[in-house]
């Protein structure tokens, strides 16, 4: 069987480098979004200035995460995903050096575009190593999960027991067991670059080009199914964070139970990250990345049908949260063997692009409709909106099944 021979992926033969990556990276961005708003709390900042020091933290994702991609492309990227890890180990003690709004909120721009760089490159790096395998992207996506559950309770430990400085100081101690982790894991196959591998000062700028040959990808169907069903799921992750929230409150829930709620789709997204790769071999992966995500939304938007029976509310984010879980590495997995080995860094910052735009665009969006209809009206507003923008993708994922898929990664730069 096809499956059988790519069962082990040369740059896995020792995956735990890679795991470990994956527990540190995405958890050292949990941790400065954790204490970020405690910081500012602590100065005494207003609830707006707290939120543009939260919203500054994705600005240079949205613009540079493809140029950092086709950079890792070209150069490297452990080299590139290294540089930003170490720059915000740099940055963590200037944190608590700076009581004062703009030059926190300038410090939060640059220290959250490293973070998120960071996160990107090991993103790209597992998609490398692992050829695409969704199996081993799950495992990946279940350590992260482990990473992002433990970051929150160490720092918000670390904050009680001596405030800023003992927290940015783990922080940075955190980026120090990422960059060991990093430097013991292999280095992903790439091209030669047209300088010979050499940086030169014009890199440093993001080229027209690249960004035009990313969003191209668009055209490989299987990337634009993948990239709406990543909108589609921001999606229902706005819902959670904002009129979930509201709701639950609203029916008399308190912060522990609402609490337990979202760590349920945590734990569950988790262990639905193991299963995404037997779920690549039961059928057509886009039509079941497509349905998770259709039961997904449907899901969090019959919450004020639930009655407010709790144990309703939990099955309900059990089952959801075990679906986002397998789609998520299956989504992954689609779009790195459709591009190619070395366009990796490039189709991983198109989707941090799409990732962070939706994120910016969708909770304004929610938040008009809540005041215009109210909370209750609004789930199932936006529950048709977002069952009705599956429909063309669904035709989408129907026309392009029946292609044969489209080797890019082979194509000129």
């Amino acid at each position: 069987m096809k499956g059988e021979t790519q069962a082990c992926p040369s740059g896995l033969s020792n995956p735990a480098p890679i795991y470990i990556v994956g527990l540190f990276g995405m958890g050292y961005t949990d941790f400065y979004i954790f204490l970020i708003p405690l910081y500012g709390l602590s100065l005494g900042m207003s609830a707006s200035e707290i939120g543009l020091l939260v919203g500054g933290r994705s600005l240079l994702a949205v613009f540079l995460s493809i140029h950092i991609g086709v950079l890792m492309d070209r150069f490297g990227t452990r080299r590139v995903t290294l540089f930003f890890v170490w720059s915000a180990i740099v940055l963590a003690p200037v944190f608590p050096l700076l009581p004062w709004f703009w030059p926190l909120l300038l410090l939060q721009v640059i220290n959250g575009g490293a973070l998120s760089f960071a996160w990107s490159g090991a993103q790209t790096l597992i998609a490398q190593l692992a050829e695409g395998e969704a199996e081993y992207i799950g495992r990946f996506s279940f350590f992260a999960r482990i990473g992002t559950t433990a970051a929150p309770i160490l720092a918000g430990l670390a904050w009680d027991l001596g405030g800023a400085w003992p927290a940015y100081f783990i922080g940075a101690l955190w980026g120090v067991v990422l960059t060991a982790a990093l430097l013991w894991a292999p280095e992903a196959k790439q091209r030669t670059a047209p300088t010979g591998g050499y940086f030169r000062l014009r890199d440093l700028f993001p080229s027209i080009t690249d960004y035009a040959q990313c969003f191209a990808l668009m055209a490989i169907p299987v990337v634009f199914t993948s990239m709406a069903i990543i909108f589609l799921r921001t999606a229902t992750m706005g819902v959670q964070s904002s009129l979930y929230i509201v709701y639950l409150h609203g029916i008399g829930l308190f912060g522990t139970t609402i609490g337990l709620l979202f760590a349920t789709v945590e734990i569950f997204s988790g262990l639905g990250h193991l299963f995404a790769g037997r779920a690549m071999r039961f059928g057509d992966p886009q039509k079941t990345m497509l349905s998770g995500t259709v039961a997904s939304i449907v899901l969090i938007c019959v919450t004020p049908f639930l009655g407010g029976f709790y144990a309703l509310l939990l099955a309900a984010n059990i089952v959801r949260g075990w679906l986002q879980g397998v789609v998520q590495p299956m989504m992954f997995s689609v779009q790195a063997k459709a591009v190619g080995p070395y366009r990796q860094g490039a189709v991983v910052g198109l989707r941090q692009t799409l990732n962070r735009l939706a994120a910016i665009i969708i909770p304004p969006i929610m938040g008009v409709i809540a005041d215009g209809w109210g909370t209750t009206t609004s789930f199932v507003i936006l529950g048709i909106c977002l069952t009705l923008l599956c429909l063309p993708v669904a035709n989408i994922t129907r026309r392009g099944s029946r292609l044969q898929p489209v080797e890019t990664g082979q194509a000129s730069d």
